[in-house]
């Protein structure tokens, strides 16, 4: 079972006038350990670093139930959801909320909402979405398996 780690990288790159500027980064990386999750987000990044050492700051672990990625390339943008599944308990009569975190691509807030709602109104569980939030992720990183 593979777990998602937000990876937080730091390098510097040419600035639009002179010299250079120190920038972090947020990415979101499918992996098995700590460990893994360092090794892919070094070697997915290191590409884009032309000039200087590239750092990994943080490496924190993400508890995503689902996300809903798409290949649209308006949809720059990653969005983190709390939807509340409610259940209800047959002895007591009460209702249980137990929450998920997930994430939505898409190109602006609204849009993501609207994703969102027509992803979970195919499924048959009741929910209320609790937030949609803007990340500071900018891409996902998916698990792919090695080819032979």
């Amino acid at each position: 079972m593979n777990y998602w780690f937000e990876c937080k990288v730091s390098y510097e790159r040419q600035a639009d006038s002179m010299g250079m500027k120190k920038v972090s980064e947020s990415y979101l990386v499918d992996a098995l350990s700590f460990t893994e999750a360092e090794k892919r987000i070094i070697k997915e990044v290191r590409p884009f670093v032309s000039v200087g050492e590239l750092e990994v700051v943080n490496i924190r672990r993400a508890r995503i139930a689902e996300l809903f990625l798409n290949d649209e390339a308006e949809d720059d943008r990653y969005f983190r959801a709390k939807v509340n599944f409610i259940t209800v308990d047959e002895k007591s009569g009460s209702e249980k909320k137990t929450s998920a975190t997930m994430i939505v691509k898409s190109d602006s807030l609204p849009n993501a909402v609207t994703e969102l709602k027509a992803q979970l109104d195919s499924q048959m569980a009741s929910y209320e979405i609790a937030s949609v939030t803007d990340t500071q992720i900018l891409d996902v990183f998916q698990y792919e398996a090695p080819e032979k």
